[in-house]
């Protein structure tokens, strides 16, 4: 008598795709293990990990926080370095690594030469770095500015204005984002006109 063999599917492939990495080159910063905050650009990513370009790049198997536009924070441990770039595995939950996986299946499905379509303008650094920064009390502090673009900027200040507050940097009215160590970003009220951006921008 024969035996009936139970078919069987390989679910591998499929297991595999869950955790392949996508080109996309998105924006973004990163924080080291002494607090330091850098600009960075995604190579590539998947739900467990990412490939970034930005220096300094940290040393291996130090904590690394990410803070990547269109799809937020994320942190991880530096598993590989090279030149300019470095390589960052995920620690997650596996409800946040599917809501990761989530995200850059739609990202990959609206970019554009691995852009997504609604992407931000870019950052930049400008030429006049120092700005005044007055925060919902009327005082003032001196401010750095450390990149920006139309949308927002990020600043080096010893202020540290709730997040959601009303600020002005300069003349522009902004709200607080996030903090950071000795640091705050903001994004701008109305978006800086695009024509006249450039790193000769003066808030």
């Amino acid at each position: 008598m024969m035996l009936a063999v139970p078919q069987t599917s390989d679910t591998r492939p499929l297991e595999r795709r869950r955790f392949e990495r996508v080109k996309l080159a998105l924006p973004g910063r990163y924080m080291l293990g002494d607090h330091t905050e850098h600009p960075c650009w995604t190579i590539n990513i998947s739900r467990i990990g990412a490939a970034l370009e930005g220096q300094p790049s940290g040393l291996i198997g130090e904590r690394v926080v990410l803070y990547i536009d269109h799809i937020g924070r994320l942190e991880g441990m530096i598993a590989r370095t090279f030149k300019a770039s470095f390589a960052v595995k995920f620690q997650m939950t596996p409800s946040k690594g599917e809501k990761l996986a989530e995200t850059l299946a739609w990202l990959v499905s609206h970019q554009t030469d691995g852009v997504p379509d609604n992407r931000q303008h870019p950052r930049i650094k400008t030429l006049r770095r120092g700005a005044t920064l007055t925060t919902p009390d009327g005082k003032q502090y001196r401010a750095t500015l450390i990149d920006l673009s139309v949308q927002g900027a990020a600043l080096n200040v010893d202020a540290a204005p709730p997040i959601g507050s009303l600020v002005t940097i300069g003349r522009t009215a902004a709200r607080v984002a996030r903090h950071f160590h000795k640091g705050i970003a903001v994004e701008f009220e109305s978006q800086l006109p695009v024509a006249a951006f450039d790193a000769n921008v003066k808030l």
